[in-house]
């Protein structure tokens, strides 16, 4: 396993990031995390580990400095957020180990809302997306019809406003799509099981659709 501290130049300001590669790799997904600076996340950290375990690459990146996480109105700055992926998606399309992979994008929350957005963006250059909980009310309707990339949308059962947020962005996506609900899931999918099922959810769906990308991205 390859594992690299890696910084990233994005919308003038250095980003940190982790970069993680499994011997011969098949694909690579990026993690993008607006809620905090610290780098061992349990949620995301799990499912990019069962991600790993199927030789799936991942590169960890905290889209936010610790300054803007404390101004309001920062995080729902969706815009601001897709703009900072791209800068890390161009990196991994230039880095020496990464390039020719499959590019994947797995975001939660604001982050979930700005992968989208990205991938609107983007074309066939994004092999897939997986959204947990996203805040697809942050994005313009027009927006997701544009979206290319297969996408899976996950949420939880308990999480009734989101719910109706995702059914209303699945119905507006004309990309390949998939509607999954966890049973008794919250929007932090805490829950014991919950993070289990994600995993196996996002694998599936990297699995099928980040190893047979286009390879001249």
């Amino acid at each position: 396993m390859h594992i690299e501290q890696v910084t990233i130049d994005a919308d003038s300001i250095a980003l940190d990031g982790v970069l993680w590669l499994p011997e011969n790799h098949i694909g690579v997904v990026l993690f993008a995390s607006c809620g905090g600076g610290n780098r061992v996340k349990p949620p995301t950290d799990y499912v990019a580990s069962v991600l790993r375990a199927a030789r799936l690459g991942t590169l960890w990146m905290e889209l936010l400095t610790s300054a803007e996480r404390s101004m309001r109105g920062t995080v729902a700055d969706i815009g601001k957020l897709a703009g900072r992926m791209q800068a890390a998606c161009e990196w991994l399309r230039q880095h020496q180990a990464t390039r020719g992979s499959p590019i994947g994008l797995f975001g939660a929350s604001h982050a979930a809302a700005a992968a989208m957005q990205l991938a609107a963006g983007q074309g066939a250059r994004i092999a897939a997306v997986v959204s947990r909980g996203g805040r697809t009310d942050l994005m313009e309707p027009a927006t997701l019809t544009r979206i290319v990339a297969p996408t899976l949308l996950i949420v939880g059962s308990l999480d009734d406003g989101v719910i109706a947020q995702n059914r209303t962005a699945y119905a507006a996506l004309h990309c390949r799509k998939r509607f999954e609900i966890i049973p008794g899931g919250t929007h932090s999918f805490d829950e014991p099981g919950s993070l289990e099922v994600i995993a196996r959810l996002a694998r599936g769906w990297f699995l099928r659709y980040a190893s047979t990308a286009e390879r001249h991205l």
